[in-house]
């Protein structure tokens, strides 16, 4: 058998990258299109996607201040779950969810789906009797998502902390068997290489400055590059969303804040599923390189930050420390914030505004990743038609003024 050195391996990987094409091009601002979309995260790129493959809307373009998937797309913890508890919630998320069980097969591009099954630990009596309805919630939504006790936990999780004098003793756990993560940089990665494919623009380092209307009716917008005229403005800018919106003149019920995450070393395999812990506000999982992905909850005041600070650290490892004690001693390599915008009632707007031809999708909070597909899909629904898809109609803007609000707080209370 032929053998090969380190070096002859690495000249021979090089020089196979040669002549390597774009993934997308870098497409040049035209001077008008049928739709432009503010944001070229997952929610932005998803929706240009599926206007151009579902809707045959070709003239898009995707228009992002700086580069493409470096907002939340890609600060995030990639959890994907549909174990919500109210019935419009879970349609949206299990929907997005089963998406991602063939995402990669339909873009061409591995996106990395693991359905490797989320825990969400219960750790006092409270917990366990709110989690409860979100099992009943979720069988009566025809989702796969039940109740464990402590002895399943154990065999599935044996480094969780189950001993009788644990800090936060674990009662009991909500169950997903086909929830987990995916690589959240494939995600945007895929989905901007299939929206080029099939015409979409995108363009980088474009910032929006204004949004144009006449009679009431969005007719484009202006940008760090020159004006381009649009029919349909939709804005998908998670944290800047507010920014954004204000320049139609429309005041969003947001606000946005920093939640931050962090990533350990390089580790042997040690952590077979998601495990969350919403009583201490901490949650964990391994990749697929070994690091193990920690984050918490989002701040408690408005800002913009995406550095993260060594007080969020310090309050999310140490509940961790004492649920999971083998990870008391592990490095952290990295640690980031994202800016999320938030809801009064926690759940996502997505849909129509107020102004003819400008339409918003927003407020997804702390769990946008887990909701890029099926938000793409109805979203873009929404665009051609004029009017929200079903899944998205209990999520418009005017339930604030009817009082119909989608309270997801137990759903949404640890940060993922």
């Amino acid at each position: 058998m032929k053998r090969y050195s380190f070096l002859s391996l690495s000249r021979h990987a090089l020089a196979n990258h040669r002549g390597w094409g774009r993934a997308w091009r870098k497409a040049e601002p035209k001077p008008a299109y049928d739709v432009v979309i503010v944001g070229a995260g997952g929610h932005g790129l998803a929706t240009a996607y599926y206007l151009a493959r579902e809707h045959r809307v070709a003239s898009v373009a995707v228009l992002e201040k700086g580069w493409l998937g470096g907002g939340n797309t890609g600060r995030n913890t990639t959890i994907v779950r549909s174990n919500y508890l109210r019935p419009e919630s879970i349609a949206l998320y299990e929907l997005s969810r089963s998406l991602y069980e063939t995402l990669s097969g339909e873009l061409n591009f591995n996106v990395m789906f693991s359905p490797r099954g989320v825990l969400t630990l219960c750790l006092t009596e409270h917990e366990l009797h709110v989690m409860r309805r979100h099992a009943h919630a979720a069988s009566a939504a025809g989702v796969t998502a039940f109740m464990i006790g402590r002895d399943d936990i154990a065999r599935k999780e044996p480094l969780l902390n189950m001993g009788a004098g644990a800090r936060y003793p674990v009662l009991g756990a909500l169950y997903q068997p086909r929830g987990g993560t995916a690589r959240h940089d494939a995600v945007a990665w895929g989905y901007a290489r299939a929206a080029d494919a099939l015409g979409v623009d995108i363009i980088q380092n474009c910032t929006v400055t204004g949004i144009r209307q006449a009679d009431g009716r969005i007719t484009g917008v202006e940008t760090s590059r020159g004006e381009i005229a649009a029919g349909a403005v939709a804005v998908a800018a998670a944290g800047s969303t507010s920014e954004v919106m204000r320049m139609a003149g429309l005041d969003m019920p947001l606000q946005s804040v920093s939640l931050q995450a962090l990533v350990s070393e390089p580790l042997k395999p040690m952590l077979d599923h998601v495990i969350m812990a919403g009583a201490v506000h901490g949650y964990i999982s391994q990749s697929d390189r070994g690091e193990l992905v920690i984050g918490g909850g989002a701040d408690g005041y408005v800002n913009y930050s995406q550095r993260g600070s060594f007080a969020a650290i310090e309050r999310t490892v140490a509940a961790l420390v004492e649920l999971i004690p083998a990870i008391s001693r592990i490095r952290m390599m990295r640690h980031w914030g994202g800016v999320v915008d938030m809801t009064a009632d926690r759940s996502p707007i997505i849909g129509p505004t107020p102004v003819e031809g400008l339409y918003v999708n927003c407020g997804w909070g702390t769990g946008g990743f887990k909701a890029i597909p099926g938000s793409g899909l109805v979203f873009a629904d929404t665009i051609v038609e004029g009017r929200p898809h079903p899944l998205a109609a209990p999520f418009g803007l005017d339930r604030f003024l009817s009082g119909a609000v989608i309270d997801e707080h137990a759903a949404a209370a640890v940060a993922h």
